[in-house]
């Protein structure tokens, strides 16, 4: 009799590790860590990355990426009224912006894509060096009228790139050595 006990101990231990692992993967996506977002955050600023970049405007006319290059900047409305104080500057959209950069205000869009603190990422080696493209990472952002996750900004979805593109796939690689 015991060791019928034992068995179904053990099972039942098996079973509940089973479904608790199933699990986990579901509820880090709940959380938001890098899952896909149905619709992107409420902007500031109605954009549309599908519009501009039907009329040749690439994702570096709009996100510079200054040295040292770890970040591709956000745009700020100077950016912006660098094409639109001639193009669409009776729109609504644009005069909002042209308000913002009268006021020398930076327009408070939301970020849709993070990365945790402890996370190292350079956007210039990614482009350079590794040879991405911003597809690679952020999806085909081209065909969003509203700008939201496509891909996840997850450990496994990197960990999977480097792997799949040869790239130093170490710890240290993306994370500071405390």
């Amino acid at each position: 009799m015991p060791a019928n006990r034992m068995i179904s101990a053990s099972w039942l231990l098996r079973a509940t590790l089973t479904i608790f692992l199933a699990a986990v993967p579901t509820e880090i996506a709940a959380q938001d860590t890098g899952g896909n977002q149905p619709e992107g955050p409420v902007q500031p600023i109605p954009f549309s990355h599908k519009t501009h970049v039907s009329n040749r405007v690439a994702c570096k006319d709009c996100h510079t990426n200054p040295a040292p290059g770890e970040a591709m900047l956000i745009p700020n409305a100077d950016r912006c009224m660098v094409c639109h104080s001639a193009v669409k500057k009776d729109s609504p959209a644009i005069q909002k912006v042209a308000e913002y950069q009268s006021r020398k205000e930076p327009i408070p869009w939301k970020r849709v894509y993070t990365l945790p603190d402890f996370v190292d990422f350079s956007h210039k080696t990614h482009l350079e060096s590794g040879k991405a493209t911003c597809e690679d990472c952020h999806g085909q952002v081209s065909e969003l009228t509203v700008m939201r996750k496509l891909k996840p900004a997850n450990m496994a979805f990197c960990v999977d790139c480097h792997r799949t593109n040869q790239a130093p796939n170490t710890c240290k690689s993306c994370h500071d050595e405390q």
